[in-house]
């Protein structure tokens, strides 16, 4: 599924935003000057000015435009909100990633992985271990399980670069909701083998279970986190009723 023109003006935006070529306080150009940019309606560019929003970028404010309230974090810093594969917050963090892959089999789902992923019992599935890197830094250690059925052709080299890539661009699928847990955790043998844990024996640990277009959940990922480098952030707005 080729990609909606407000998602790119949304993704174009963002990365100026990043980048500080808007910074923070400043106003974007208005709607009519976007419209002009990007050739495209007004409601393509509201919608792309919602998702920024959404996204913790902007704030709309009456009478005035749409002012920019990103501010860029010293420390490494992971989304909640968003759904962000590894390589995108690394370039966001201005890092250079790298992974490296431990483990990659295909297997089918016994009761244990059932109850843990959310996936049917005896689903083919693929089985991976890789360690995220930042700058030569282990930081993070990832078990992602994938639905076979939902991503065919999944391959080590495409886990040493980006599966969400793989996902979007080649199989077109569209990723739509992601439901999240954190939660601090005893590090075991394995984490400690890999990201150089020094004294610390726990480390913060995201699991999520990710679903397409279709609502079908193909992804269950747990991420191991080094306290040192452990920063995630969100962008909340109050309702009211």
């Amino acid at each position: 599924m080729p990609k909606a023109k407000f998602e790119t003006i949304y993704k174009d935006l963002k990365e100026k935003i990043e980048k500080e070529e808007y910074t923070f306080q400043d106003l974007l150009p208005s709607e009519n000057t976007l419209v002009d940019i990007y050739s495209c309606s007004r409601n393509t560019v509201r919608r792309a000015i919602a998702l920024l929003a959404e996204a913790g970028y902007v704030q709309s404010q009456h009478g005035k435009g749409v002012r920019v309230i990103y501010q860029p974090t010293p420390q490494t810093a992971f989304t909640i909100g968003g759904i962000e594969s590894f390589h995108e917050s690394a370039i966001r963090n201005h890092k250079i990633p790298f992974t490296k892959v431990i483990q990659f089999a295909e297997i089918h789902t016994d009761n244990r992985i059932a109850q843990k992923t959310g996936f049917p019992l005896g689903s083919e599935i693929y089985y991976i271990q890789r360690v995220r890197y930042l700058d030569d830094t282990p930081l993070i250690f990832d078990i992602n399980i994938f639905l076979k059925s939902e991503v065919p052709g999944l391959t080590e080299e495409i886990c040493r670069h980006s599966i969400y890539d793989y996902i979007e661009n080649t199989l077109h699928m569209h990723i739509v909701t992601s439901k999240r847990q954190i939660k601090v955790q005893k590090s075991t043998e394995i984490d400690e083998e890999y990201l150089d844990l020094t004294d610390y024996h726990v480390l913060a640990v995201v699991t999520s279970q990710t679903y397409n277009a279709n609502g079908v959940q193909f992804e269950y990922t747990e991420s191991r986190h080094h306290p040192d480098y452990f920063c995630f952030h969100d962008t909340a707005t109050r309702k009211h009723i």
